[in-house]
């Protein structure tokens, strides 16, 4: 086939992002036009044995989704090996893994280390601790009752208790949470375990429920290897192979997210910095440097002013109603025509020139800065999330409506037009990623120039080509959505759709390695020269122009070097600190 024809997604005058392509699969990507000689020096290391490695484990999932039905068979299977292995009974083979929190391999380390010491903690008594041989009636250890025998019952120790008693021990224990798992004898003095046989002849319909609830969570929430899924009204479990790799999951109900941390997926960015972005989205850190860098305190009150238009001539709200000059924060009462009036200051002019407010100046200016490097990323970390959400409206909506129009139309079963869902799902999964690659760039130090440079080219990059992708999977396609009849060329549309989509995900995988790996393969030379050289290509993506200047304009100018400055910038909060102090003064938190 004739590849170039049908790959060709952009204009002659875009050839110098023909290099998004690098990289693909061998068998989508391989008549895309790639020849240019300074491309290579924009490739990811792609080697035929990478690229077949990529695609080989790329559905190796290191999980497992489970339902309520997989984890009661798990469990059972973790007790009948316990209870077969250490010949003891089901119920305390099961007191056994819950205490050793579902772990077999503990549990027979510990059995086989030292039988008499686990019973002892476990509360597996061999036999009882009390014993009534000839009594026809016991009295009760809570009521102090006087009950025959057929209406009482001990635990493994002998301790007497009546039904009522017991079954009132057992409902508070079991509305009291999960503990009730690990419950034991009433007797203060005693550590008997009551065991599960016990606890289903005794307690209510209602409290058995329960109690089988607290029983099967446990499976999930004791065992390190197993978590369940965070999304809201889910009821998945996930188990995971640690030390596998990748941390991100996808359950069933489609929700991926970070098995190590819970949140949402975020790859290639670390649990680390993810808590830190978000804790700074949700912290006061921000609102505190908007006040700082967009007003000024009241010099009686302090209360902070803005002030938007206007002359210089400010007055307090009520209470306080102080008047004063915005400039020197003088009494308005020293103002005058002498003074410049209202729309000026001599006194301040004067005592700036005298360096009096330069201090002031910088923490003002500082704050400024810090507040629009934040709200640079922020914004397109946000953006990128609400287009993440349509594409997956979208994707509801194709799915539900519009393949089975298509299918109508182009006389194909649904089954060939898998092809858009897959694309579809690349472009939520792309959102994601550089949804996230915006938290990474705000905290990558700002002293290394050449990763940043190289960063931002290849995010713009990675940019450019999703929205390829977007406006292929989107626009392109509506046209055959909207034909009358079978389209000719709709097989074209397939070739071409479907190799968009892998050279995409091949493409974003690679960066999303190259932002885990730290771009460590970049040096300061060979990244200065890639930036040169991405400018003499005269690129003019949107995604790379765009948003690559205004990045770097926002972080060249949020100068946060101590030595120029005499501030240091926190690092919880950003707030400007005097060199001399030891601490944040706004957050608290140690330099």
């Amino acid at each position: 086939m004739d590849s170039e024809d049908e790959f060709d997604m952009h204009d002659a005058n875009d050839d110098e992002d023909d290099h998004f392509y690098s990289g693909g699969d061998d068998d989508a990507a391989g008549g895309l036009d790639s020849d240019d000689a300074d491309i290579g020096d924009y490739e990811f290391d792609n080697d035929s044995d990478d690229s077949d490695d990529v695609v080989s484990h790329r559905y190796q999932l290191n999980y497992t989704v489970l339902t309520e039905a997989d984890i009661r068979q798990r469990q059972e299977e973790d007790v009948m090996r316990i209870s077969t292995v250490l010949s003891i009974p089901k119920g305390a083979a099961s007191m056994l893994l819950r205490y050793y929190n579902w772990s077999v391999s503990k549990v027979h380390d510990e059995w086989f280390a030292d039988e008499e010491k686990v019973r002892k903690i476990v509360g597996f008594l061999e036999k009882p601790a009390i014993e009534f041989p000839n009594a026809k009636e016991l009295t009760c250890g809570i009521c102090f009752e006087m009950y025959p025998l057929d209406k009482i019952y001990t635990a493994a120790c002998g301790h007497p208790f009546c039904n009522t008693c017991w079954t009132g021990y057992i409902s508070t224990s079991i509305n009291d949470g999960p503990g009730c798992l690990m419950l034991r004898c009433p007797d203060p003095s005693c550590g008997a375990a009551v065991s599960q046989d016990m606890i289903n002849e005794l307690a209510s319909d209602e409290d058995k429920e329960k109690y089988c609830r607290y029983f099967i969570r446990s499976y999930v929430e004791d065992n390190r290897k197993t978590k369940w899924c965070p999304a809201p009204g889910c009821d998945y479990a996930v188990d995971f192979v640690v030390g596998s790799g990748s941390y991100d999951v996808t359950c069933r109900c489609t929700y991926s997210f970070c098995w190590n941390c819970t949140e949402e997926a975020h790859r290639p960015v670390d649990c680390g910095t993810v808590a830190k972005w978000i804790l700074k989205n949700s912290a006061e850190s921000e609102n505190m440097n908007w006040i700082l860098a967009n007003s000024k305190p009241c010099p009686k009150c302090k209360r902070p002013i803005e002030k938007n238009q206007g002359c210089m001539h400010i007055t307090c709200t009520p209470p306080c109603k102080f008047e004063f000059c915005w400039l020197c924060l003088g009494a308005w009462s020293d103002h005058g025509e002498r003074t410049g009036g209202f729309y000026a200051c001599n006194r301040y002019e004067t005592a700036k020139q005298e360096g009096v407010y330069d201090e002031a100046e910088k923490r003002r200016e500082m704050a400024k800065n810090s507040l629009e490097r934040y709200t640079h990323y922020y914004e397109r970390w946000a953006t990128n999330q609400s287009s993440r959400q349509k594409a997956l409206a979208d994707l509801q909506q194709m799915q539900t409506v519009h393949l089975e129009k298509l299918s109508d139309i182009q006389c194909q079963p649904e089954s060939q037009l898998k092809f858009i869902t897959e694309a579809w799902l690349q472009i939520v999964e792309c959102r994601r990623v550089l949804k996230w690659t915006y938290a990474y760039g705000y905290y990558l130090p700002e002293h290394e120039h050449a990763k940043r440079q190289f960063f931002e080219y290849l995010q713009g990059d990675a940019e450019s080509g999703l929205e390829r992708l977007h406006q292929c999977a989107e626009k392109e396609l509506q046209v055959y959505l909207n034909a009358e009849g079978p389209s000719k060329d709709f097989n074209e549309f397939r070739t071409k759709l479907a190799g968009l989509t892998s050279v995409t995900r091949n493409y974003f995988e690679n960066l999303v390695r190259a932002l885990e790996n730290g771009l460590s393969d970049v040096d300061s030379h060979g990244a200065c020269s890639r930036a040169a050289s991405s400018k003499s290509m005269g690129g003019t993506s949107k995604g790379r122009s765009g948003r690559g200047k205004a990045t770097t304009s926002k972080s060249s100018s949020s100068n946060r070097n101590m030595d120029d400055s005499g501030h240091w910038s926190c690092d919880h909060c950003t707030f400007a600190n005097v060199k001399s102090a030891t601490s944040c003064q706004m957050c608290q938190q140690r330099r």
